[in-house]
């Protein structure tokens, strides 16, 4: 049993770092930036005209989670990071797939050498996502796949997720098909077999199917008991009602932008078009108070509120 000196109740701002593109891989610079300067500029993704100005001091801000496929450049900055006063973890997606679906990534054999490296100092949860089924990758080639990295991550993650490739309409490749519920119960089997021979459990993230008489638990990939283990305190906050039916995780405050990731992923649910990617990127500033354009006329910006109670004080930033 977990016991707490502290409880905070409120606004708990934890910072999604981010899901709307892969911020440790290409926007370190930005970030670190943002972070000495005590606050970002987030664009409403869905009305254009809204922008919040979120405190990210460390007093304001009780918890990051990072979300990346390769963190190689953040690691440089973590040091300066940990000076601030931050507390953080990761959500590290690493799967077998090659350049033909994630077109842009490094040697997977070294991106797994900077899961094992970054583990050493800090809590790392592997992401086994998304499991995409194809004429070669079939469920013998994930139970292979997956059980050569399990091999290899398991002493340095408390927990894999899983998930099963969206078909999202923008999604147009022979790579990819729909995936039977009868192939996502027997993967889900086989990979919670293998992972429990190595003490991981399996979770699935965001999956209408309930997976859990196949050994895998449903995710919360902001979950409770993570937060309050990194923080040291038991927390209140809510569910994330913004995010997709079935989705777990607490209420968080994403600085990301859509159409600015780099990974250059056929399945990527977060860019509209690789060009409209790349020309975004062309388009972002290192010095910006928004990870994308600037503040124009007809704009409305309003603070984000964090309240945050720590040994009984109450601040409101």
């Amino acid at each position: 049993m977990r016991l707490f000196q502290q409880y905070r109740r409120g606004r708990f701002l934890i910072l999604s770092a981010s899901r709307r593109t892969d911020l440790p891989a290409f926007y370190p610079d930005w970030l670190l930036r943002r972070l000495r300067a005590g606050y970002a500029l987030a664009r409403n993704p869905m009305n254009r005209a809204q922008i919040r100005r979120v405190p990210l001091s460390p007093a304001a801000v009780d918890c990051i989670v990072f979300w990346t496929k390769d963190p190689l450049p953040l690691l440089p900055f973590l040091p300066e990071i940990d000076r601030m006063g931050y507390r953080y973890y990761f959500q590290f997606t690493l799967t077998p797939y090659g350049p033909a679906l994630e077109k842009n990534l490094r040697d997977k054999g070294a991106i797994a050498e900077t899961f094992v490296e970054l583990s050493k100092r800090c809590p790392v949860l592997w992401r086994y996502d998304p499991i995409i089924l194809n004429g070669h990758m079939d469920i013998a080639w994930h139970t292979e796949q997956f059980s050569r990295l399990c091999d290899k991550l398991h002493r340095h993650t408390p927990q894999v997720t899983i998930s099963f490739v969206d078909m999202y309409a923008k999604v147009k490749s022979p790579l990819i098909r729909p995936i039977t519920e009868n192939e996502m119960a027997a993967l889900a089997g086989r990979l919670a077999e293998i992972a429990g021979r190595c003490g991981l459990p399996v979770k699935a993230c965001c999956e209408a199917m309930d997976l859990t008489p196949y050994g895998v638990q449903r995710a919360s990939c902001i979950d409770r008991a993570t937060v309050e283990t990194l923080c040291g305190c038991a927390v209140a906050a809510l569910r994330d009602k913004n995010q997709r039916p079935g989705c777990g995780c607490l209420a968080s405050v994403d600085i990301g932008a859509y159409n600015t990731c780099g990974n250059g992923c056929v399945y990527c649910y977060a860019n509209h078009s690789a060009d409209a990617a790349a020309a975004n990127r062309k388009r972002h500033d290192p010095a910006g108070e928004l990870l994308l354009g600037e503040v124009g006329e007809g704009d409305k910006v309003t603070a984000q509120e964090a309240q945050s109670w720590k040994a009984g004080q109450t601040s409101l930033f």
